[in-house]
């Protein structure tokens, strides 16, 4: 052993007229011995390519809270394509954006879907200006929503929105006395501002004096809804309004 040999050598040294040369000797072959079993390893350096790739293909994949991914989600109606904002650079990691989408009309369009989600569940004095809590109840949702259908929950959210939207309503017409209802067409904007007001307005009904949480509920009417279920709130409210303005035609 080279450790050995060394200790040996100090506890018992040799006689004083070879002690030079075989110290020489035994230090040197002791160096020889250490440096060979010693492995020396190579500090691997990447390269700037392999770096610069890394760095794209980590910046380039943008998934909402982290988990669900934009990539893949499909708009079913195409006249809503403009109007649900989910793809692109709506693609965003918190529904949180801070934008000032109320400073100019239809500039809320290109507000993220998930976002004006949370932003319509604010309603009612008590609930104003808590976004924080907006945001998290639709984090709770996402992950119940994907427990409850395996699939992608922002794909859910989008066809619930979409199977809301009432396509037909009815306006008052007429003045002086004589007032009638006439049926009209609705505008894909007002189709998906009136789903989100259902959906959260139908989850906030159901979890009101509700042992269940506002995220089983919403999650809950979200799923319904975007089955077409008439367990929804919305879908029931949009069947009604259609059917009204039917028979005002």
């Amino acid at each position: 052993n080279v450790y050995s040999a060394i200790d040996s050598t100090y506890l018992h040294p040799p006689p004083t007229s070879t002690l030079n040369g075989t110290v020489h000797v035994v230090i040197s072959a002791t160096k020889q011995l250490i440096m060979s079993d010693v492995e020396v390893e190579e500090p691997v350096i990447a390269s700037e390519e392999e770096e610069e790739f890394v760095a794209e293909q980590g910046a380039t994949e943008v998934k909402l809270f982290g988990k669900w991914s934009f990539d893949d989600i499909e708009i079913r109606d195409i006249s809503l394509v403009d109007y649900i904002a989910c793809k692109g650079d709506h693609a965003t990691y918190l529904p949180h954006t801070a934008g000032r989408y109320q400073k100019k009309r239809f500039r809320k369009a290109s507000c993220p879907i998930v976002e004006r989600l949370a932003c319509t569940l604010m309603r009612k004095g008590r609930n104003s200006g808590k976004k924080l809590m907006a945001v998290r109840i639709v984090q709770h949702t996402l992950e119940i929503i994907h427990l409850l259908t395996d699939q992608n929950p922002v794909q859910v959210v989008v066809d619930a929105i979409i199977n809301s939207g009432p396509r037909e309503d009815s306006t008052r017409v007429g003045g002086a006395g004589v007032v009638r209802r006439q049926a009209v067409d609705m505008s894909p904007f007002r189709r998906v501002n009136y789903a989100l007001y259902l959906i959260a307005t139908g989850a906030r009904e159901a979890s009101f004096r509700n042992l269940k949480t506002m995220a089983e509920c919403l999650a809950e009417e979200l799923v319904n809804a975007a089955r077409g279920s008439s367990n929804s709130y919305a879908i029931k409210k949009k069947d009604e309004i259609e059917r009204v303005s039917k028979s005002n035609r």
